[in-house]
């Protein structure tokens, strides 16, 4: 799990790189929770999230977004963040050029920030949004939405309700060849504590489901 730096549109940004063994592997990046709550590349969901891929023979990127860690900059509000997950992205694929494909995942602003960027990046086949705060962030730009993919909340979210991220849901999952899956985990919160286990589990079970099991992809 090499520390990398590599430049973003406001200095350096500090992350952590698993490439895969194989060449064309895709690439997985995955997007922390926000900056000023605590949110760093080292939360738990994200680190976890960041072997999930690892173990499926994805290059998998977790990075700290502007201003946190090593990463330099300000936290912007979100356009900023944008900005970084961009370049986190192109710096991923500049160093896997025969990448077959990408996979997005984020964890609260960072699912906001993730959905943002599979708009602009057509490569990106597929996403994870986990405890999405819809209730916060506008996510109206998904019409439609490019890339099927998985919402992941706990039943007893209390900083992102429930049903603000079923209202989003319910507008972007008809949209012609496109799946949008949503997953529900039983007494979680907005965190996840005490349930990262079976928040995993679900994503495993939705992966093994889009991409085979891990067995099967270990050699891809």
């Amino acid at each position: 799990m090499p520390e990398i730096i590599f430049s973003g549109p406001s200095g350096r940004i500090e992350g952590r790189y698993h490439p895969a063994k194989e060449r064309g592997a895709p690439i997985a990046l995955i997007l922390h929770p926000h900056p000023q709550f605590g949110g760093t590349m080292n939360n738990q969901i994200v680190y976890n999230l960041y072997y999930t891929f690892v173990k499926r023979g994805f290059s998998a990127l977790r990075f700290n977004f502007r201003g946190v860690g090593r990463s330099q900059g300000n936290f912007d509000h979100g356009a900023g963040e944008l900005s970084d997950a961009a370049a986190a992205l192109d710096w991923v694929q500049s160093v896997n050029p025969e990448a077959r494909n990408c996979w997005i995942a984020g964890v609260s602003f960072g699912a906001w920030i993730g959905m943002q960027l599979l708009m602009r990046r057509p490569e990106v086949e597929g996403f994870l949004s986990i405890a999405a705060m819809a209730n916060r962030y506008d996510f109206s730009f998904l019409a439609p939405c490019p890339s099927s993919g998985l919402f992941i909340h706990g039943e007893q979210d209390r900083v992102a309700p429930l049903r603000e991220v079923i209202s989003v849901i319910e507008k972007v999952k008809t949209q012609k060849g496109i799946l949008i899956e949503h997953a529900i985990i039983p007494g979680a919160n907005h965190f996840f504590d005490g349930q990262v286990e079976p928040l995993i589990a679900t994503v495993d079970s939705y992966l093994d489901k889009r991409l085979g099991p891990v067995a099967s992809e270990e050699n891809a």
